[in-house]
């Protein structure tokens, strides 16, 4: 069914815009007039196309298909707000359908309920694939700026189990899940952020105004100045004089290290490099093992086969190293054998994971004992937030108090010596 947009007189003469679909524009006109809706401008924007409709240009079918090139070597997966808003159209979704709601009433629903354009666009052309009988899992995969291949793998492992208002609860979960752990981290690292900020800030302004004001007077006394006083006036003339010197290489650094991360050799240089920092390499550890456990479990529970589940988990993990351990033990699973002796062969993955893995093998609850793990991790990730945060807390104070200590010490000195004398 093809979708109009449209631009009307509401009620009260009042304007108003949006999308409707409808199989002929006479019949989004009549849909609306119903409504009280007086159309003054209606095109089409997506769905099927009659004869006469649009002709196709020279060259249009290489544009078409570049573009979609395109958007497959994209990156895929919501951002933002998009992650909350996913999550909530997941949750709802579950629930209709497992109330007994046909898939097409269900979409119709959370097409009413669509808080932006962008949404209900892309609802109604779910809806209208569905209704010409494409699958919800193929649906689904046509939008990947907001569904990933593991959202779309794992409906399509319910479509074909039966069970796609349970697979649609796991998602709804795992999105929480993942959402939730990391909002803890930001939340947790937001305190020291700040504090950088504002040191750097502070620093700034007494570097670049009050102090050079201050030398300058001590200067026009003639006499010598101690040694704290004489670096105290060469760091302010390098904030004066080369600030941008220094905004220029670390631009030039950022872009850089961004160019050579994103090619294979330097990301999974920078990785292996993280994951060695004192504390910082822990923490992006537990969180990698966490993330791994997490959508492992959540696939196989799903009725994904182990082989496609660790390729989706593969491209989830965050961290290349990690990414490489589950490729190898993937490779080891279609020579035959099982996930726990590959997995502990990486040398990547705590010892304590490959053993667990191996008990959920052995008595048959792989899928548990992966969720397990996760929670496991979860907890000490938390812990280990927690700890670094209030490490950092009191180091953030005490360096911004040395700095602006020895500013007060470096401009009092000569003072003290003028009064002496």
């Amino acid at each position: 069914m093809p979708i109009y947009e449209y631009k009307a007189f509401a009620a009260g003469g009042s304007t108003t815009s949006g999308v409707i679909d409808a199989d002929t524009p006479r019949a989004a006109r009549d849909k609306l007039r119903k409504d009280k809706i007086l159309v003054t401008d209606l095109k089409q924007i997506r769905g099927r196309k009659r004869k006469g409709d649009i002709e196709i240009k020279k060259g249009g079918l290489r544009e078409l298909r570049d573009k979609l090139n395109s958007m497959r070597t994209a990156p895929s997966g919501p951002k933002g707000r998009d992650v909350e808003i996913l999550g909530a159209f997941t949750r709802q979704l579950a629930t209709l359908i497992a109330a007994g709601i046909p898939l097409a009433e269900a979409l119709k629903a959370l097409i009413d309920q669509a808080d932006s354009r962008k949404l209900e666009t892309m609802f109604r052309e779910i809806r209208e694939d569905i209704t010409t009988g494409t699958s919800l899992g193929d649906s689904f995969a046509k939008h990947p700026y907001m569904f990933t291949d593991l959202y779309v793998n794992m409906v399509r492992a319910g479509e074909a189990t039966g069970n796609i208002d349970q697979v649609l609860s796991r998602l709804a979960d795992f999105l929480s899940s993942q959402r939730a752990l990391a909002r803890k981290v930001s939340s947790a690292m937001m305190y020291p952020l700040l504090m950088v900020c504002l040191g750097v800030v502070v620093v700034g302004i007494l570097m670049t105004v009050v102090v050079p004001k201050i030398t300058g007077m001590l200067e026009d006394t003639g006499q010598e100045l101690p040694l704290p006083t004489k670096i105290l006036v060469g760091i302010s003339d390098l904030f004066q004089n080369w600030w941008w010197a220094g905004c220029l290489i670390i631009g030039l650094v950022s872009w850089l290290t961004e160019r050579y991360y994103k090619t294979e050799n330097g990301r999974l240089g920078i990785d292996r490099l993280l994951l060695r920092v004192p504390i910082l390499g822990d923490m992006l550890l537990k969180s990698a093992v966490s993330r791994f456990t997490r959508t492992l479990a959540t696939l196989l529970t799903s009725g994904v086969a182990a082989v496609q589940s660790l390729e989706i988990t593969e491209s989830v993990v965050g961290n290349q190293v990690i990414a490489n351990a589950t490729k190898h033990v993937r490779k080891r699973i279609l020579e035959g054998t099982d996930i726990a002796s590959p997995l502990r062969q990486t040398g990547v993955f705590p010892s304590v994971v490959g053993y667990m893995v191996a008990v959920g093998e052995q008595s048959g609850e792989l899928e548990n004992m992966l969720d397990r793990i996760a929670d496991a991790y979860d907890e000490e990730l938390e812990v280990v937030t927690e700890r670094v945060t209030a490490l950092l807390e009191p180091i953030m104070i005490i360096s911004l108090s040395v700095a602006v200590g020895f500013i007060v010490y470096a401009i009092v000195l000569p003072i003290l010596q003028v009064s002496s004398i």
